[in-house]
């Protein structure tokens, strides 16, 4: 029923979908404290508290846009999207190293595949929905023509790694919270977060560079723009120091549409079995 749904509403023009998103947002920002109270405390630690109207529309336009991402046809989907500076992420392809694209959750990321897929095989990490009536719409919409799902499992990190071993561009969200031993505490935003080593790595490993990307969603329904940019090298090399780079990496994709950004994620939390962040930085004795 759910698929079904999704796919009536898919016919809808993207601009509809959006205004049904703005109204949406605010009343599920209206009628939820928590929602409310989470939303504010993000935007304000981040120091973005000015955006928080256009966040509350931008936060519904995300999940309503969903139905036109997922069931549309590819091509519809791709002709709302302008891409640019893809020519970064072509050399790196070219260079037969592999390519680890980085995506936070920002504007509408869900399409940043599909655009990649578009231009070349692409593995993307991928975690299955605790629901399982969520399964086969979001694995159908995921995995289309030349976009191919490894699950955030053992067998799924070897997927990724095999993928840049062949030359292959890998995807990733940077700023997904892992599970215990998958990540370690590191600042995003002044405060620490559990945050994911793979990337960093991944990198190590196989010597594929990093590509930032994100979609920043345009006014009105008229669509995406979607940025490749340069991940800026540091001069440490360690995982921790790597890490921590991405974080600040993410920021700063950010900073350019902070009202995109999904605040109203628990990107704070402490997975179960994992030391609160105040207990794991302590000193050694």
């Amino acid at each position: 029923m759910l698929v079904t749904l999704f796919r009536l509403l898919s016919k809808l023009p993207l601009s509809f979908l959006h205004a049904i998103g703005t109204a949406g947002g605010w009343l599920v920002y209206l009628l939820s404290s928590s929602y409310r109270q989470k939303l504010k405390e993000n935007l304000t630690r981040a120091g973005y508290q000015a955006h928080l109207a256009q966040a509350v529309s931008e936060s519904g336009k995300s999940m309503f846009e969903l139905p036109f991402i997922w069931c549309a046809s590819p091509q519809r989907v791709l002709r709302t999207a302008t891409i640019e500076n893809w020519e970064l992420a072509q050399a790196a392809l070219d260079a037969k190293t592999g390519v680890i694209f980085l995506t936070p959750h920002l504007g509408c990321f869900e399409i940043i595949a599909q655009a990649i897929a578009t231009k070349t095989s692409l593995t993307a990490l991928y975690r299955p929905p605790r629901k399982a009536a969520l399964k086969p719409l979001i694995e159908g919409a995921r995995g289309r023509h030349n976009l191919l799902l490894a699950p955030a499992s053992l067998a799924g990190v070897r997927t990724l790694f095999k993928a840049l071993k062949k030359g292959q561009a890998i995807g990733l969200l940077p700023d997904q919270v892992p599970q215990n031993g998958e990540g370690i505490w590191a600042d995003f935003f002044g405060r620490p977060a559990y945050t994911m080593t793979l990337p960093a790595k991944l990198q190590q490993m196989s010597g594929a560079p990093l590509i930032l990307s994100y979609a920043e969603r345009l006014p009105f329904g008229r669509g995406y723009v979607i940025r490749f940019v340069p991940f800026k090298e540091t001069e440490g090399h360690s995982t921790e120091q790597r890490t921590l780079a991405i974080n600040q990496a993410m920021e700063q994709l950010i900073a350019r549409c902070p009202a995109q950004y999904i605040w109203s994620y628990n990107r704070y939390k402490t997975p179960p079995g994992v030391a609160p962040a105040a207990v794991a930085q302590e000193p050694q004795a």
